[in-house]
């Protein structure tokens, strides 16, 4: 399942009020209140019956909501899923704005929870006892939805991170898979020079990738306490990434293609782009995105930074979570439990989601599937071990979409022009730290 919305939300006019002024969104009912809520109260819920209005563009949870509504024939489950990306949070925050038609489940990725739960957007679900799952999920899905004691959202899925290559390429030109970053410039530079047409990778800039490799590499450029934020991509690890990828683009080693476009496609069917680390979830989108190049593609471990290192990052993933002012609260927490830990996890599992269960990662099952697209590799078992060893105390900014917004118009000139990705990284920094101080946070200097 493609996991790029950060992609998406690139230069579209993004709500500010989500961020801090957005506290009318504040729920009146008692879930919202920090009371607990019983199990048995859950269940009186189911009983009773009622509907449940549930925003998501995961095609998987048409079956869940199906199994779900034969196991409790009273309740209906809703589910609107024809917006994704920016017209999804778009018309969430609208709706929260608005005070009006909000729905009472709402996909989010985990970039964005901490935008909407701090603009009390979102009910802490751990009154209902979700703070009781923390060993249910993997590290860095369970970190992007809590703060403190707070649980704002179950995980649904994870985007551990791999590098999937194309071995048909890499054994034509005698080039061995790398197991480091520095392996990883050498290897670029022996297919560019073996073939001028083939490029490593294609990067055009992406802010999603930055952060995941900043992740992995150890930095840490964000530090967020509830209103008080710290940007500094100056650290050591920040330079380490930079001073490394930099080699790539000063030797015209990546192609200036951006993902998801028709050029991106072709490139990774025809070899002329060799490699893609990315999340997890991406077999399925070869699958269906380049099929053409069935049985030339293998997983492997993402590259670390130093030999021996095991370090891995996140790209992509969400959560369900349950806005403030969504309606029948028991049901919707009864719902994503269902959805997210209990029996629709194997649902979806089956239909293709990667998970953020520990159980189903560890599963002999899963780790044993086998995929056709990859020759028939046991690849689970590469992406479980990606999902172990991600840090679990990564921080996005609570408007990360805005900083998002604008990586093209300061890191993105590292690709088309003479800043480097350093200075590019600074201009971020500033302009994120800017925007900041504009809506009322504190910065750290």
């Amino acid at each position: 399942m493609r996991r790029n919305t950060g992609r998406l939300l690139r230069g579209i006019a993004l709500l500010s009020a989500v961020a801090l002024g957005a506290t009318a969104c504040g729920g009146s009912d008692d879930s919202s209140t920090g009371e607990a809520v019983s199990a048995s109260d859950v269940q009186a819920a189911l009983k009773k019956g009622g509907t449940v209005t549930v925003w998501s563009w995961e095609p998987t949870l048409k079956s869940v909501a199906a199994d779900f509504q034969k196991k409790y024939p009273k309740v209906k489950i809703n589910l609107v899923s024809e917006r994704s990306g920016d017209k999804h949070y778009t018309a969430l925050s609208n709706a929260m704005s608005a005070e009006k038609g909000v729905p009472d489940v709402a996909q989010i990725e985990y970039f964005a929870v901490n935008q909407y739960a701090l603009g009390k957007g979102l009910t802490d679900l751990a009154p209902f006892g979700a703070d009781k799952l923390a060993d249910t999920y993997t590290p860095g899905p369970w970190n992007a939805v809590t703060q403190d004691k707070a649980v704002y959202g179950l995980p649904m899925d994870s985007g551990p991170m791999a590098m999937f290559y194309n071995k048909r390429i890499f054994d034509k030109y005698d080039i061995a898979v790398p197991a480091t970053w520095d392996e990883y410039v050498d290897a670029a530079r022996k297919l560019h020079k073996a073939d001028p047409k083939v490029y490593i990778a294609n990067d055009a800039g992406d802010a999603g990738f930055t952060t995941s490799m900043l992740w992995q590499a150890g930095s840490r450029p964000y530090k967020v306490d509830g209103t008080n934020v710290k940007i500094d991509f100056s650290d050591a690890k920040a330079k380490q990434y930079t001073d490394t990828w930099q080699k790539l683009i000063d030797e015209k080693l990546v192609a200036p293609v951006n993902g998801w476009t028709d050029e991106w496609y072709k490139g990774l069917g025809d070899g002329t782009i060799a490699t893609l680390t990315t999340g997890a979830w991406m077999p399925a989108n070869f699958v269906s995105g380049v099929p053409n190049a069935a049985g030339d593609w293998r997983a492997a471990p993402m590259p670390v930074w130093a030999k021996g290192d095991k370090s891995s990052a996140e790209n992509g993933g969400s959560s369900l979570t349950l806005p403030a002012l969504g309606k029948n609260k028991e049901l919707a927490y009864a719902f994503v439990e269902y959805a997210n830990s209990g029996e629709g996890v194997g649902t979806r599992v089956g239909e293709g989601a990667f998970p953020a269960t520990k159980a189903e990662l560890q599963s002999a099952d899963f780790q044993s599937t086998k995929f056709e697209y990859l020759g028939g590799q046991e690849a689970n078992k590469i992406f479980a071990e990606s999902a172990a060893n991600v840090a679990s105390d990564w921080s996005y900014l609570p408007f990360q979409q805005y900083a998002n917004s604008i990586f093209n118009d300061t890191v993105g000139k590292a690709y088309v022009s003479g800043t480097t990705l350093a200075d590019g990284l600074k201009t971020w920094q500033d302009a994120s730290v800017k925007y900041a101080e504009e809506q009322g946070f504190t910065v750290e200097k």
